[in-house]
């Protein structure tokens, strides 16, 4: 079959040849044509227009042309769903849908550039929205930078919080072991951000924030590590003879006068005032 629509593609104009080769019609032929000639073509050529106004492979609300052709033709496979919300992301300049979205469309701008005839353009982008989809089956949970205490986490999260349907439980499963996990790992930098433990969940931030506090003293993700991050701190400023500046780094402090400014929030006293009345009690104790 023939499909048509307008020339210089860039997201859904590549995204939806992509699908519709793949997975509804393999021997199917796409035309680029000037938007305004759209509709005389496709009766000329007997071909089904798409991702313009008014014809039936189109956007309806917020979704895009590529996700009515998966409602249209009862597509399911998981990768493909969640393909299609990275594309409608960036199709439609809503990149807080997806983080791949404002990638995709970088990509496909530049493609789009540096790519001046439409068929070069589609052949190059096929292979992009192929390798969009083996990460979307097979390769959303790898991390280019391997963090061992995340994938810990979120193992956890993963086993109980969906797991878990009894919410007046007053101390689950997951909490405890959470809190066990997190503190066998402090010595490490803890980079993790519930912004990107959700994202790893498909569970909304804001559900995750407010049921960790119910079970980690009533603080929020970045409080509690924070908090474990200052009684390291402590602990090295007691029993190491490390600077205060490799302290404040190896706890994960991005430089020396954020962590004393922590610091002295937590405990009301600056790190070398700490350092100070630890060496005066040691004196006293000792005289």
């Amino acid at each position: 079959m023939k499909w048509i629509t307008r020339e210089r593609p860039k997201i859904d104009r590549i995204a939806c040849p992509w699908l519709i080769k793949r997975f509804v019609d393999n021997e199917a032929e796409f035309i680029y044509v000037p938007f305004q000639d759209v509709l005389t073509k496709a009766r000329e050529l007997n071909a089904i227009p798409f991702d313009i106004p008014d014809v039936e492979y189109t956007h309806y609300e917020d979704k895009c042309t590529f996700d009515y052709i998966l409602k249209k033709h009862n597509l399911k496979d998981p990768a493909l769903q969640s393909m299609a919300v990275i594309v409608r992301g960036a199709d439609t300049d809503a990149h807080h849908l997806a983080s791949q979205s404002s990638g995709l469309w970088a990509i496909s701008a530049g493609l789009a550039y540096n790519t001046s005839d439409d068929f070069e353009l589609l052949e190059r982008g096929m292979l992009i929205y192929d390798a969009l989809y083996s990460w979307a089956k097979h390769l959303q949970k790898e991390r280019h930078t391997q963090n061992p205490i995340e994938y810990l986490l979120i193992e956890v999260f993963n086993k109980y919080i969906k797991e878990q349907k009894d919410s007046k439980k007053k101390n689950p499963d997951w909490a405890i072991e959470l809190k066990e996990m997190i503190q066998d790992q402090i010595d490490t930098n803890l980079s993790l951000s519930l912004k990107s433990l959700s994202q790893e969940l498909n569970v909304h931030p804001a559900y995750l924030s407010r049921e960790f506090s119910k079970h980690f003293d009533n603080l929020s993700f970045g409080e509690y590590i924070r908090k474990l991050r200052i009684e390291k701190a402590m602990d090295l400023i007691s029993s190491s003879k490390l600077s205060l500046s490799e302290i404040a780094y190896l706890t994960g402090f991005s430089d020396q006068s954020h962590f004393t400014r922590i610091f002295k929030k937590h405990t009301s006293v600056s790190p070398s005032g700490y350092k100070k009345n630890l060496s005066k009690s040691k004196k006293d104790t000792n005289s």
